[in-house]
């Protein structure tokens, strides 16, 4: 396969690849200060179809809307964020959205049924914000530090995964805390996924170590027991996330070169 970008690679770090959820198009953005989307079309060339640059905005994540109608993208050192509306094709800043104080927005998740998004604040504080009008809903607070957060498929709970390695689960309806657990042996939390079927949870720590639970003994027990503590990694897992038929888990490691296993 050629390179995806080809037509126009990266100045700087790439942060974010991302296929577009119903189309033959791939979106690459980075510290280059740019979003750019190309098409996926044969194994010869794959077209770009535009990039737009933002302006003094090294991007931290970006993440097309469930939809595929928008580009959400934060940047590493903003408290705003910009919204790329493909249809439109106009850029909108979100300069700050009330009732959130937060002098850096990095992180965030958004729903699958594409109704909200999550911000995920410093001090553990979880902002949720509604996907169409990108004002606050409700404020959230773990104890410690959130590190990473995920959406259960039908988007009705979160997991949110502390710095001290606790998980707490959220009710997005009633934004109340249903239960927590502490992943086994974790001495930071990195990240976190639910697979598509609700069947497993996976938490990767700052040791490599990823732990893969099933969702119903999370909901019960304090100190559940991993159905697999997943070793091969050997630098800190900063990724992971199962494939749509939950049959296999990737788990990867940004701090050396190719450390991605397929379990």
């Amino acid at each position: 396969c050629p390179p995806a970008n080809q037509e126009r690679f990266a100045s700087g770090k790439l942060v974010t690849v991302q296929f577009h959820p119903s189309a033959q198009v791939v979106m690459t953005a980075g510290h280059d200060r740019s979003v750019s989307l190309f098409q996926v079309k044969n194994f010869s060339l794959n077209p770009k179809i535009q990039s737009i640059y933002l302006e003094s905005f090294p991007i931290y994540k970006a993440h097309f809307s469930v939809d595929g109608e928008q580009v959400i993208a934060t940047g590493t050192h903003h408290s705003m964020f910009f919204v790329y509306d493909m249809m439109a094709g106009s850029i909108i800043p979100i300069p700050k959205v009330r009732g959130v104080e937060e002098k850096f927005l990095r992180n965030f998740e958004l729903s699958p049924d594409g109704s909200l998004m999550l911000l995920i604040g410093t001090s553990g504080y979880l902002h949720l914000l509604s996907m169409k009008t990108k004002e606050l809903i409700s404020t959230m607070k773990v104890n410690g530090r959130c590190t990473a957060s995920a959406f259960t498929p039908d988007s009705s709970k979160i997991y949110s995964y502390s710095k001290e390695g606790e998980v707490f689960i959220w009710d997005v309806r009633s934004r109340k805390c249903l239960h927590r657990f502490e992943d086994e042996g974790s001495l930071e939390g990195k990240c976190i996924a639910v697979s598509k079927n609700n069947q497993y949870v996976a938490c990767g720590s700052s040791s490599g170590v990823v732990n893969l639970y099933t969702t119903d003994v999370c909901l019960k027990e304090i100190h559940p027991k991993p159905v697999k503590a997943i070793m091969n990694l050997v630098t800190s897992a900063t990724c992971v996330t199962f494939n749509p038929t939950t049959e296999i888990l990737a788990v990867a490691s940004r701090d050396t070169d190719e450390a991605v296993k397929l379990v």
